[in-house]
């Protein structure tokens, strides 16, 4: 994960998870937001499969997912906008079931920002607040407070057509952070702007975040996302959580083949085991002419089939045989994937499996920058391989 993942995570996210989604010995505030045992029915579609999950107080989390893996709708069924099917939902304590939206802690800054054209950027802001009765005063002082929180006083008078997407987005969160809710959702909050803003952007939302110290849950599909912005995050597919941890934990250690191929990308070897020690494992694979050697161990017999998942960035390039009897194989580069700072190498190898190694300009250098064609080894150490038996 990059160095600038990693200074945005601004809460502790080393707590360990029980099976069902709830931290061990936690505290109230660990439980802030409690889903319980949800389920979400569209008639006989099941959106949500028997759901339980914990999100601490100010924590950012992420739920990460493709289309229809059911993030939206328990996005939605948190600010109102769908009924519980079965289970329970509870913000602070508080059951949420019989509460309507407007009545919930709770507020959603919407994918496509949902600004009024007809208003000013204050009288956006301002909006939710004045249903609420509040006047005077009052009024102005936190509407000019979530302004300049979000840097956008000096635009108070402008309406939503003469900002930016960046701008509207920051209009947005003002307007959702202004009626100070327990708990912040965010649908897809980057998905309007193009790269080089969403990656600037991502860095200011953050910072705000951790300013105001609200709990916040987030729906995107956009992996480099949630792994930028998120303390923790839940892989979803199918309406369950497939995997739940820190960044960190997900795009390391990942627990099946989907977990490991949704996040970032990953190179998947398929063999059966044919030694395992306590602090070691051999499998044996077609598609190399050496044993996978991994260095840890796993419980099942021999001969059990297993998927090893190495990443692209532990795969080093070499023009000559590699020494070792393990973790390694002979191919041509196939195809070559210029990305600015670093260089994707596509090594189709001699058993017709195509390996992708993710090398840096200077490794490139070191290798006399092959080319099409050119015969290299792939290999990887024991450590960075990670065994998959689902």
């Amino acid at each position: 994960m990059s160095e600038q993942s990693s200074a945005l995570k601004t809460a502790s996210n080393s707590g360990r998870q029980e099976p069902d989604g709830f931290l061990s010995g936690a505290s109230p505030d660990d439980n802030f937001v409690q889903i319980v045992d949800v389920v979400k029915k569209f008639g006989e579609t099941t959106a949500v499969r028997g759901m339980n999950l914990s999100v601490k107080k100010g924590e950012l989390f992420a739920l990460l997912g493709s289309s229809g893996c059911g993030k939206s709708t328990l996005l939605r069924m948190l600010a109102g906008f769908e009924s519980v099917t079965e289970g329970q939902i509870l913000i602070d304590g508080e059951e949420l079931a019989k509460m309507p939206p407007y009545n919930r802690p709770v507020n959603m800054m919407f994918q496509s920002y949902a600004l009024f054209p007809h208003m000013t950027v204050e009288s956006n802001v301002a909006f939710g607040l004045k249903q609420e009765g509040v006047k005077g005063g009052e009024l102005r002082d936190r509407v000019n407070a979530a302004l300049e929180l979000v840097q956008m006083a000096k635009f108070a008078k402008r309406k939503p057509h003469q900002l930016s997407g960046g701008q509207q987005q920051r209009v947005a969160l003002a307007r959702s952070l202004v009626k100070r809710p327990k708990l912040l959702l965010l649908d897809e909050p980057m998905s309007a702007l193009d790269k080089q803003i969403r990656q600037r952007t991502q860095i200011e939302l953050v910072n705000i975040l951790d300013q105001v110290g609200v709990t916040c849950i987030m729906v995107t599909h956009d992996q480099e996302e949630a792994m930028t912005m998120a303390n923790r995050l839940a892989v979803m597919s199918e309406g369950q959580i497939v995997q739940l941890g820190t960044p960190h934990e997900v795009y390391e250690y990942p627990n099946s083949r989907f977990s490991a191929s949704f996040i970032g990308s990953t190179n998947l070897f398929d063999g059966n085991v044919v030694e395992d020690e306590p602090d070691h494992i051999f499998v044996e694979s077609p598609d190399l002419p050496v044993r996978l050697y991994v260095s840890h161990g796993i419980t099942g017999p021999l001969g059990m089939p297993v998927t090893i998942s190495v990443r692209p960035e532990r795969i080093a390039l070499t023009r000559k045989p590699p020494e070792g009897t393990y973790n390694w194989g002979r191919g041509k580069i196939s195809n070559i994937a210029y990305m600015g700072g670093y260089t994707l190498y596509h090594v189709t190898l001699d058993s017709g499996k195509t390996v992708v190694a993710n090398l840096s300009s200077l490794a490139i250098g070191e290798l006399d920058s092959p080319t099409f064609d050119d015969e290299v080894y792939v290999r990887w150490s024991a450590s960075v391989g990670v065994v998959l038996t689902a």
